[in-house]
């Protein structure tokens, strides 16, 4: 069968293309909950099962966590081999009060399908499911063997994952993952990503009196944690956005001249951008564009605060803890556990006196480039641009999939990063959202990245 005709029946299956996700999207699988393990394994067998119908050998890889979906096509001899890399675990829901249909009720409103986990990562990572299970029901060959990873702590750090990937690495033998949890460049304007800034996260805590106490009997007597937290917040960054703690800026690799002018010519507009996520003006680093604030720099971030009183009314308190959950984005060659230690330092110098401070490591990882010379590139290039009729621009993304470098460390492999998503599609947030023409698109792209692939002739690692 020509893939002409193929792309036809991908096309012709949008319907159930469609009810297939809303079924996986009706599965809470948010893996920092605890409560959720139940769900979080029934999203897992979901997919497991969905490849097995379709004819893969798959196997369910047991973690100390959640576990993880591993299924295969057959060996072709002399052809490329693909891992394709996503995550069935999705991100908390709250504020729920915010969610215009409810998260786990997947909804369609102006062709856009609204659900947590609709576009990170169920959505897109479903694409190249769909495309090598109907491949495979048409009855041919694929001309390439296809590897699915599909794991259920992504969110929470991949920590398992990245553990047991030495272990896994014979199984996951590669010439190149691919990996969609990304975006667009713009509406209309695919991409492909080729680099990702990394991630330190942490969990500040400062301590004062023993018990909450009345601010008008102890307010002037005694350091106030909420107040201590603020300043220590506020001494990690000036008014620029410029990170000080010392030596953090010392591993920035520094943008090559050609990436500059190759991002000043993407149709970048700061004040759409700024009406698009609802400020009323943008803020950064002095001496860098938008996108290059977002894609290439280090920033600092304060994630959630919790001090004192939260409920309705006033409570005149001085409250015994404040807390915060703060992040660094970082970029490639900075070390996130090199972050550790200048950042205790800092806090050791700027921490106020009268209250004791802690901080709790959760979880990091480096940023990544990918090789936009090889020969995947090209093909992914030719894929896109005949499904979605534009030939897509080569972008970084300000985001963090923490395994990306470590599979391009252990597996030695290239790494394609192809989003099907849009920026404003509100990942991590309220009423995130994929649009259904761009899920479809994304699974006749997959399918054309096969066929693309497959001409390579490029022997499989061993």
């Amino acid at each position: 069968m020509a893939i002409s005709e193929l792309l036809d029946t991908l096309r012709g299956a949008s319907s159930r293309h469609l009810e297939e996700l809303i079924q996986w999207l009706q599965i809470p699988s948010i893996s920092s909950d605890s409560h959720r393990r139940v769900e979080v394994t029934k999203a897992a067998e979901w997919v497991a099962e969905k490849l097995d119908r379709a004819g893969l050998e798959v196997e369910k890889i047991e973690t100390e966590g959640h576990p993880m979906v591993y299924a295969q096509t057959p060996v072709v001899p002399g052809a490329p081999v693909v891992v394709v890399y996503g995550h069935y675990d999705v991100q908390p829901v709250e504020p729920l009060e915010e969610w215009i249909s409810g998260p786990f009720d997947p909804t369609v409103r102006d062709g856009n399908l609204y659900a947590r986990g609709a576009t990170d990562d169920k959505g897109q990572v479903l694409t190249h499911v769909q495309s090598v299970c109907d491949w495979l029901a048409s009855g041919e060959s694929l001309p390439l063997q296809i590897k699915f990873l599909i794991e259920g702590e992504e969110e929470v750090g991949s920590r398992n994952l990245e553990a047991m990937l030495p272990t896994l690495s014979e199984r996951l033998a590669c010439d190149c993952v691919v990996i969609s949890d990304s975006s667009q460049y713009a509406d209309g304007q695919p991409a492909i990503t080729y680099g990702l800034r990394g991630l330190a996260t942490y969990e500040l805590r400062v301590d004062g009196p023993s018990q909450d106490l009345h601010s008008g009997s102890f307010g002037g007597a005694v350091m106030n944690p909420a107040i201590a937290l603020c300043h220590l917040i506020s001494s990690m960054v000036d008014q620029q956005g410029r990170i000080q703690i010392p030596g953090f800026y010392d591993r920035v690799r520094p943008l090559e001249p050609r990436e500059r002018q190759q991002w000043k010519g993407l149709p970048q507009d700061d004040r759409e951008f700024a009406a698009a996520v609802g400020v009323d003006q943008l803020f950064g680093e002095g001496g860098f564009t938008t996108d290059e604030r977002r894609w290439a720099r280090p920033t600092f971030d304060v994630n959630g605060l919790r001090s004192g009183h939260q409920g309705e009314g006033v409570k005149t308190i001085i409250p015994a803890t404040a807390s915060a959950k703060i992040s660094f984005r970082l970029v490639p060659d900075q070390d996130p556990q090199e972050i550790t230690p200048a950042l205790e330092q800092h806090l050791r110098k700027h921490a106020p006196a009268g209250v004791r401070w802690s901080l709790r490591v959760e979880h990091g990882a480096p940023g990544m480039l990918a090789n936009t010379e090889s020969r995947f590139v090209q093909a992914a290039t030719d894929a896109i641009e005949k499904a979605f009729g534009v030939k897509p621009v080569l972008i970084r993304e300000g985001g963090s999939i923490p395994i990306v470098t470590r599979f391009q460390e252990v597996l030695g492999c290239d790494c394609l990063l192809l989003g099907w998503g849009l920026s404003d599609d509100n990942a991590h947030s309220p009423n995130e959202k994929f649009r259904v023409e761009d899920y479809h698109r994304g699974i006749v792209a997959s399918a054309i990245l096969w066929d693309e692939i497959g001409k390579l002739n490029q022997s499989p690692k061993t």
